[in-house]
């Protein structure tokens, strides 16, 4: 009779010590690997509700919707445990800069103001129409806030990801050693007024640039990421979401 191995979660308190809050769980979900381990993971029943600010990145522009990072990250976040993540509720345009972003959001009907969590990545329009980086800066600002604020205040529950280098795609034409480095300025912006504000900060573009040798991270217009580019976002994100979304 095979063996079975169990992953089992328990809770240990100790008299006379504060207690941070559990996550709620009423049940257990199983996964049966090939090897038959049976894994034992928690089900949570809060109702996760996750906001996603964009631009093209953020839409997924030329993959299907289920492979965008906003629609992998809830999927991903189902298969962890957390059963009632609804679908992400998003704002975002192919060829927004983050002044359509704002205008956007300014016209949008009224959203709920305790968002589970949110994401924000938003810069490379501004930087492919030439906009300049104090522009960038000050309405990154803006929008930071604005996300916070959709986060209910909790500045630890907003998720920025850095700005993807197009400049390796073949969109590009070979003009990386251009798109490259004002991609970086960018980037420093954000990361920079990222940690002034107190969120959460998660650098892509390192893994971007890795299509400059497997360009199965391309998709099929030649210049937006691959479904399987987003997945390896995912795998840094979700453990960031979940994170915060332990800690009540």
């Amino acid at each position: 009779m095979r063996a079975l191995q169990f992953i089992l979660i328990t809770l240990t308190a100790f008299a006379g010590c504060s207690k941070k809050a559990e996550p709620p769980v009423k049940n257990i979900v199983t996964t049966k690997t090939p090897d038959t381990t049976v894994i034992v993971k928690p089900m949570y029943h809060d109702t996760i509700n996750y906001l996603a600010l964009g631009d093209s990145y953020t839409v997924g522009e030329a993959e299907p919707q289920a492979q965008s990072f906003p629609y992998q990250l809830a999927d991903s976040l189902r298969i962890a445990g957390y059963i009632n993540t609804n679908d992400p509720q998003i704002i975002a345009v192919t060829g927004w800069t983050t002044l359509n972003l704002i205008t956007a959001i300014n016209v949008h009907a009224p959203l709920q103001h305790n968002f589970s969590f949110v994401t924000l990545l938003i810069g490379v329009n501004d930087q492919f129409q030439g906009n300049t980086q104090s522009s960038y800066r000050t309405n990154f600002v803006q929008l930071l806030n604005t996300a916070i604020s959709y986060a209910g205040g909790d500045k630890t529950r907003v998720f920025v990801l850095s700005i993807p280098d197009y400049g390796v795609t073949p969109f590009a034409g070979g003009q990386d050693a251009v798109i490259g480095p004002e991609i970086d300025a960018f980037n420093a912006i954000n990361r920079e007024e990222s940690g002034n504000a107190g969120v959460n900060y998660l650098d892509i573009t390192g893994i971007s640039r890795e299509a400059a040798i497997d360009l199965s991270l391309i998709a099929p217009d030649g210049l937006h990421p691959s479904g399987k580019m987003y997945t390896q976002w995912i795998l840094k994100l979700l453990p960031m979401v979940e994170a915060r979304l332990t800690k009540k």
